[in-house]
């Protein structure tokens, strides 16, 4: 992405910005949309006509009109008085993530800032200078009102920033990295605070890394299902056109792909008295499809909102050029994209839960040794990373409760509703990262199942995927911490280690 013009950003755009060494600039078409409605604010300016935000207080003071000798002022305690985040910062990643998107929306020519302002942004992002913003504090709505702060705080060479993983006051940052702080003018600090961008840069990278965890447990499936002497018949394509759900049918040819030319399925072909597998392996399909379809809805949602006019008021240049009063900043489609999302991913961790108990259950794993231990009672195997599994799908069952859902009113009940947007973001990117560590436990323990049932060979993909996770983790030949196992397998994942199987 070399050009900000307020088009949609993808998740893989916005995932390749928040990694680094991508320095975007304005695109000229956005200068001249965002020089247009700066021309009207300050016509009103100068008309002193009363307009929300630009000579008025806000919120509950919206009644009060500012005299336009203070408008300035006004703009910068604003900045001010709402950056009062707390908490852990935010990543490099999700800071520069929430730069592109309010550099991106400022482009849609809607929020009456000088063209000055996006670009002032944009060079952070190139310098690598970026402002410190705590995590907590946003209800989301009127937008992320104190993680923009904390942004614009350092804009204006205020606050701190980090100027390539060092911390220290935003003046100093600045000045090492040859910029200027902004002089904010009228209306400019409200459009900087005003938008779903933290929110939307935070849940938007985890959905990103949501993608990959799904992708992966696919994968870790595969090497299960052969592990236990499982039948791939379940994943028949006529199975599922017959649902016509696309994410079902997107696994079913994913799996069928991995399990192919399996020698471990023509060894038990025959003779095999079962006639289905357990839910856990034959409904993967439909569990993880499900999923698939989940983040398919919260993708859209927020790539749309990447684009989307989200200030207050709203500055239209058409044939009846006004400023207008509306609520584009409550951040509810988010909130409801992220708690559903939260919640499918948690059921994606649940089935990997039940998949592990069954290659570690004797009773359950097809003739494998009990916890996949070649010496089982004096070695324990696999049996506590599965125990591990069950505390971490715990701890996300408890946060998949919808955090939009929620609401207390704020600002003297003028904003008596709110989205919790920001709250549906930070669970999200928690639970997914449980799920990669769970995803991670399955695809160690099904590697050690594989090694059981050498020297058959799994599918291709799936023999695949075993030879990537060994040249990670070891074989199990007696007991060890599986610490450093599982959290590489998980960084695995992260990076997309499992991508194109």
């Amino acid at each position: 992405m070399n050009e900000v013009t307020g088009r949609e950003v993808t998740l893989d755009e916005l995932a390749r910005v928040a990694e680094g060494g991508v320095g975007p600039v304005l695109d000229p078409s956005a200068h001249e949309r965002m020089q247009r409605s700066r021309a009207l604010v300050e016509g009103i300016v100068g008309k002193g006509d009363p307009c929300y935000g630009v000579n008025t207080g806000f919120g509950k003071l919206s009644d009060v009109r500012v005299p336009d000798d203070q408008l300035k002022q006004l703009q910068v305690n604003l900045v001010r008085s709402h950056a009062c985040g707390v908490g852990e910062p935010l990543s490099p990643e999700e800071t520069r993530a929430m730069i592109l998107l309010r550099a991106n929306v400022l482009a849609l020519g809607f929020s009456g800032a000088r063209p000055l302002v996006a670009e002032k942004l944009l060079a952070l992002l190139r310098a690598d200078v970026l402002p410190v913003v705590p995590s907590r504090g946003s209800v989301g709505a009127s937008g992320d009102l104190a993680p923009l702060a904390h942004l614009a705080l350092g804009l204006i060479g205020e606050g701190e920033c980090c100027l390539r993983g060092s911390r220290m006051p935003a003046p100093e940052a600045l000045a090492a990295a040859g910029l200027t702080p902004l002089e904010l003018e009228a209306k400019e600090g409200l459009a900087l605070l005003n938008g779903t961008q933290a929110m939307g840069a935070v849940g938007g990278l985890a959905l990103h890394r949501a993608w990959r965890v799904a992708r992966a447990a696919d994968v870790a499936c595969s090497m299960t299902l052969e592990a236990l002497l499982g039948t791939p018949a379940a994943f028949d394509p006529r199975i599922h056109e017959g649902r016509r759900a696309p994410g079902q049918i997107e696994v079913a040819a994913h799996l069928r792909h991995l399990l192919r030319e399996s020698e471990i399925r023509e060894s038990h072909r025959t003779g095999d008295p079962r006639v289905q597998d357990a839910y856990s392996l034959r409904c993967a399909p439909q569990v993880h499809g499900a999923c698939r379809d989940a983040l398919r809805f919260a993708t859209t949602v927020v790539e749309r909102e990447t684009a989307a006019a989200t200030d207050n008021p709203l500055v239209f240049t058409d044939d009846n050029p006004e400023v207008v009063s509306g609520g584009n900043f409550h951040g509810a489609p988010l909130a409801h994209a992220f708690d559903f999302a939260a919640i499918a991913i948690t059921d994606l961790a649940s089935i990997t839960e039940r998949r592990v108990e069954r290659l570690v259950n004797p009773d359950l794993s097809e003739g494998l040794p009990p916890f996949l231990s070649k010496d089982a009672g004096t070695s324990s195997g696999m049996m506590i990373p599965q125990v591990v599994m069950v505390a971490l799908l715990n701890e996300a069952k408890t946060l998949a409760h919808p955090a939009s859902i929620d609401n207390l009113p704020t600002s003297a009940g003028k904003e008596d509703h709110v989205s919790m947007g920001m709250g549906a973001a930070l669970k999200l990117k928690r639970i997914v990262e449980l799920c990669e560590l769970m995803v991670a436990i399955e695809l160690m323990c099904a590697a050690v199942g594989l090694d059981h049932r050498r020297p058959l060979k799994p599918g291709i993909g799936a023999d695949q995927a075993f030879e990537r996770v060994r040249a990670i983790v070891p074989p199990l030949e007696a007991d060890r911490s599986t610490t450093a196992d599982i959290e590489g397998l998980a960084a695995l994942v992260r990076r997309g280690g499992f991508e194109g199987l």
